[in-house]
């Protein structure tokens, strides 16, 4: 019995949320001038937490359009590391253009997402 309560308990909840993307990635609010790579992400104030969720690790995925561009979703995920904050976003991710790109077509420029830590 515990071992099921167990594997009920890990099983991961997606929340939605929306997406954006940005190209400048350094100075960041969590890692200064230290890059990270190109997986990373901007915490919208929703996540931000006074910096609690910085270098936390987030898997994203499209779930459909907030625009006219028609089916921007790859069906495809991607894991990115929060380096930084975005302050006043319209998402709750600002996703980097490589991690978005990944997910969705960057002409929709904005999505809707599931993400989980």
């Amino acid at each position: 019995m515990a071992a099921i309560v167990a594997t009920l308990s890990s099983v991961a909840y997606a929340t939605p949320g929306i997406a954006t993307f940005y190209t400048t990635y350094t100075p960041s609010a969590c890692f200064g001038n230290n890059g990270q790579g190109v997986m990373i992400a901007a915490a919208g104030d929703a996540l931000w937490d006074n910096g609690a969720v910085c270098g936390k690790m987030f898997n994203v995925k499209c779930t459909g359009a907030r625009n006219a561009v028609p089916h921007p979703c790859t069906g495809e995920s991607v894991t990115v590391k929060i380096v930084d904050h975005c302050p006043g976003c319209p998402s709750t991710i600002d996703l980097s253009r490589e991690a978005f790109t990944q997910i969705a077509n960057p002409v929709a420029g904005i999505i809707n997402i599931d993400y989980h830590q």
